[in-house]
């Protein structure tokens, strides 16, 4: 079960909108906390523990990252605050849907560190750059959370 309530989508931002006045709360594509208008981005379609998600950033006042590893454990920690944000509100999320999101964070993570010449694990050395301690080959990603990934290799001597 995805939560304890059957609350539509509106509902529960008219529930919670009185308690977080300084959070907008806007329907789009995709669901997404946005640091620098303090807004929630939901879909029509967004679960309640996709918006509580997106609370738990915002009431952390997550920015941005550097590092690969840092989106995971911020992404983490959102879904631990919407937990508690949930539970103040009488609404749970299955352990298991967390789990999956977060799967698909900790796959990302794997797939960009992955060296494409020795498939060994490299170490990230800048925001968009890994580079492999087996075989010596550097690589660059794009983004990837929305898109397919892409690593450009580059062999070092």
């Amino acid at each position: 079960m995805a939560a304890t309530t059957t609350l539509s989508t509106s509902s529960l931002i008219d529930l919670i909108t009185p308690e977080l006045p300084d959070i907008t709360f806007h329907c789009g594509e995709l669901c997404k906390w946005h640091a620098d208008s303090r807004s929630i981005t939901y879909t029509p379609d967004a679960s309640v523990g996709d918006i509580l998600h997106e609370i738990g950033h915002a009431l952390l006042d997550h920015q941005s990252y550097d590092r690969d590893v840092t989106l995971l454990e911020m992404e983490r920690d959102a879904w631990r605050q919407a937990r508690v944000f949930g539970r103040h509100h009488g609404l749970t999320i299955d352990e298991d849907i967390i789990q999956s999101h977060l799967d698909t964070y900790r796959d990302w993570l794997h797939a960009r560190s992955t060296c494409p010449e020795c498939t060994s694990t490299g170490i990230q050395t800048h925001n968009d750059r890994y580079r492999c301690y087996e075989c010596s080959t550097t690589w660059r990603v794009n983004e990837a959370r929305q898109c397919s990934l892409r690593r450009y290799t580059q062999k070092s001597s």
